[in-house]
């Protein structure tokens, strides 16, 4: 069964184990998130924002977050979004994006910049392509009902 936790005092244990895998993917993301962390630069503290953990079994199985989006008013933007290559396609990617959707997001427009390989994850969600301003996706409007 998968569980989400709201990260808010510390990032969750695993999370070096989750960092090395991305880093050994080619994903900087993650090496971002820890160090934004640890420096206080960006918490997902801010009104609206989220940090979530997902766990397998008691195994960290993915991070994702949402950031007010500084491109466009109003919308937020799915940050640091992983799941562990042994997690995929189990539905963790998918509980993380559809809690930060609908618990989150509440009807706001998001935007995602997509590694490659995984835009058809964020199609299936809802999400148009759309290239501009460092992102590869958004969705207009992301409500509940809709998920």
């Amino acid at each position: 069964m998968i569980r989400l936790e709201r990260i808010a005092d510390a990032l969750p244990a695993g999370f070096d184990t989750l960092r090395e895998e991305a880093a050994g993917e080619g994903h900087s993301m993650l090496d971002t998130l820890g160090v934004d962390w640890e420096s206080g630069k960006n918490r997902f503290d801010h009104d609206g924002e989220a940090l979530f953990a997902a766990f397998l079994d008691d195994v960290l199985a993915g991070i994702g977050g949402l950031t007010l989006e500084p491109g466009l008013p109003k919308a937020m933007r799915m940050r640091r979004f992983y799941v562990r290559s042994m997690f995929r396609r189990s539905g963790v990617g998918r509980a993380l994006a559809i809690a930060l959707l609908r618990d989150v997001a509440r009807g706001r427009t998001v935007t995602a910049n997509a590694a490659a390989g995984s835009e058809a994850f964020w199609e299936a969600l809802g999400f148009a392509p759309d290239r501009r301003d460092g992102r590869t996706h958004i969705r207009v409007n992301a409500g509940a009902a809709d998920v």
